[in-house]
């Protein structure tokens, strides 16, 4: 199983490293993408992270998900990336997983991606899911979208990735590994 997490300026740390983590844990091939010309991103926290590749210098389809990690300005700057955008349609009409947390839902919802589904969202972000049946769940997942709702939750969402790509039973000793009781 292959998977892409996408970096941008301003990015959730705790969303992303978790997700990096759990995801590698679970020995998914998951690659953190930087959407701009370095590797080095720096999140909302002044965290920087080292991405592993560049989103200019790879081909990305061969992926089973891409996940979008939320927090701000990170979400708006991934919503502006037209690169992104097609390769989330792609992804979508070939209905491959995308995942989204905290306020990322938005990106998806702007592109009409989530017209019709259940999904949920950082609070305060709900109209930005055009045509989307909200839910306050942890997690949502619908068809092959799972979103979630913030930082407080990445755990939860990031074994959800990891029950979605390689089962509950992975996911539950993963949960139970890192003493994760909740």
């Amino acid at each position: 199983m292959k998977a892409y997490i996408f970096l941008a300026e301003g990015f959730e740390e705790i969303e992303a490293v978790t997700a990096i983590d759990t995801l590698r844990r679970a020995e998914v091939d998951i690659k953190a993408v930087s959407i701009s010309e370095n590797l080095e991103v720096k999140g909302s926290r002044d965290v920087i992270l080292k991405a592993d590749i560049l989103f200019d210098e790879n081909q990305l389809e061969d992926g089973d998900m891409l996940i979008l990690p939320g927090g701000m300005p990170g979400t708006k700057n991934l919503e502006k990336d037209s690169r992104l955008a097609e390769l989330l349609k792609k992804y979508a009409k070939e209905n491959k997983y995308i995942a989204a947390i905290c306020a990322a839902p938005m990106v998806l919802g702007k592109l009409g991606l989530l017209s019709d589904k259940e999904a949920a969202c950082y609070p305060g972000f709900e109209p930005y899911l055009e045509g989307a049946k909200v839910k306050n769940d942890k997690v949502v997942v619908d068809g092959n979208f799972i979103t979630s709702r913030g930082p407080g939750v990445a755990l939860d969402f990031s074994l959800k990735l990891v029950e979605i790509l390689k089962g509950k039973d992975l996911s539950d000793k993963l949960r139970g590994d890192m003493i994760y009781t909740n």
